[in-house]
C-alpha cells in the first residue's frame, strides 16, 4: 500500500516548507505560546535548505542522500506530534501541530521503496 514515490515527496517539499513559514501568520499561531508560531517557521526555512540540498528531482545541490531527507521528515514528525505536550500548546497551537505531525509521518510511512535499478538509474 506504499504509494509515496520520491519524485511526489519532492514535489510536496517546497509548498510544504512555504506553509510552514506562512500558516503561523495566517492562522495566528502562538496565542498560548510563542513557540508555536516560530518553531513551525523555523522548521519551515529548515525544510527549504534541506530540500534544496536533497539529492532527488527538485534537489538544488544534490548532496544530501534522499534516505537522509525521509530520516528528518519522520523526526519532525515526531517531534510536532511531542510539541503540544512537551510546550505546552492548547488550541489551535495543538492542533496545527498534530494535524501537521500526523500528516508528515503518513507521507514518510507511505513511501514506496525504490528498486535498485531505479536508484542506479537516477544516479
Amino acid at each position: 500500500m506504499r504509494f509515496v514515490t520520491r519524485t511526489m515527496h519532492a514535489y510536496l517539499d517546497y509548498p510544504v516548507a512555504l506553509s510552514l513559514m506562512a500558516l503561523p501568520f495566517m492562522l495566528g499561531l502562538g496565542m498560548s505560546n510563542p513557540l508555536a508560531k516560530w518553531l513551525a517557521v523555523g522548521t519551515g526555512v529548515a525544510a527549504l535548505i534541506l530540500t534544496v540540498f536533497t539529492d532527488h528531482e527538485l534537489g538544488v545541490i544534490r548532496v544530501l542522500p534522499y534516505w537522509f531527507h525521509l530520516a528528518v521528515d519522520f523526526l519532525v514528525g515526531g517531534v510536532f506530534i511531542a510539541a503540544p505536550i512537551v510546550l505546552g500548546f492548547e488550541g489551535l497551537d495543538a492542533l496545527y501541530y498534530w494535524a501537521n505531525g500526523a500528516a508528515v509521518l503518513v507521507v514518510c510511512s507511505l513511501h514506496k521503496p525504490e528498486s535498485a535499478a531505479s536508484q542506479a538509474i537516477a544516479a
